[in-house]
C-alpha cells in the first residue's frame, strides 16, 4: 500500500519569491510525500529574477512556475489541501478565501527576497539565505510523522515550528 501524498499550499501576498521557493523545496524534496502549489492575494504575474535563477541553480525545476491568484485553490475542481501555510506578514493578516477540506494551516513568516537592496550579488545572496531559511523549516515538516499525529498536537507543532523559528 502506497503511502498518503499530502497537498501543501503556500500563500504570499505578490507569490514571486517565498511561496514559489517553498514549493519548489517541498517538491524536491518531499517527492512521493507531498504535492506542493503556491499562489498569492495579488500575483505580481513574475517570478522574483533573483528565486529564479537561485532555484536553477540549485537544480530545481521551474519550467511550470508562475505567479497566481489563491482564488485557483478555492475552486471546486481544484486539488484539496491537507496543509496551507503563509510566509508572509501581509498575506497572513489578510481575508483569505474558504478554504475546501478545511485544511490545517499556519504561519511562517520569513523576510521578503524583493525587498533586498544592495548589488545584485547582495541581493543574491539574501536571496539564497531566505531559501536556506524556509529549506531548514520545510526539513523539520517533512520529519513530523503526520499520519500518527492527531490534528491538535500537529497544529501545536506547526505552531511551535513558526514560534522557534529555525536558527542557522
Amino acid at each position: 500500500m502506497s503511502e498518503r501524498v499530502f497537498n501543501v499550499l503556500f500563500l504570499c501576498t505578490h507569490n514571486s519569491a517565498r511561496s514559489v521557493m517553498a514549493e519548489c523545496i517541498l517538491n524536491k524534496e518531499g517527492k512521493g510525500r507531498f504535492q506542493a502549489f503556491s499562489a498569492g492575494s495579488q500575483p505580481s504575474g513574475r517570478i522574483n529574477p533573483f528565486v529564479k535563477e537561485l532555484l536553477e541553480h540549485l537544480g530545481h525545476d521551474t519550467a511550470g512556475l508562475r505567479s497566481k491568484t489563491w482564488d485557483e485553490f478555492a475552486t471546486p475542481d481544484a486539488p484539496q489541501m491537507d496543509f496551507i501555510f503563509t510566509v508572509c506578514d501581509s498575506a497572513a493578516g489578510e481575508v483569505c478565501p474558504v478554504w475546501p477540506g478545511h485544511p490545517m494551516t499556519a504561519h511562517w513568516g520569513f523576510p521578503d527576497p524583493s525587498s533586498a537592496t544592495g548589488t545584485d550579488a547582495e541581493k543574491a545572496a539574501f536571496t539564497a539565505d531566505v531559501f536556506a531559511q524556509i529549506q531548514r523549516r520545510l526539513q523539520l515538516f517533512m520529519s513530523l510523522p503526520l499520519a500518527s499525529l492527531d490534528k491538535l498536537a500537529l497544529k501545536r507543532k506547526l505552531a511551535e515550528m513558526a514560534q522557534q523559528g529555525v536558527m542557522a
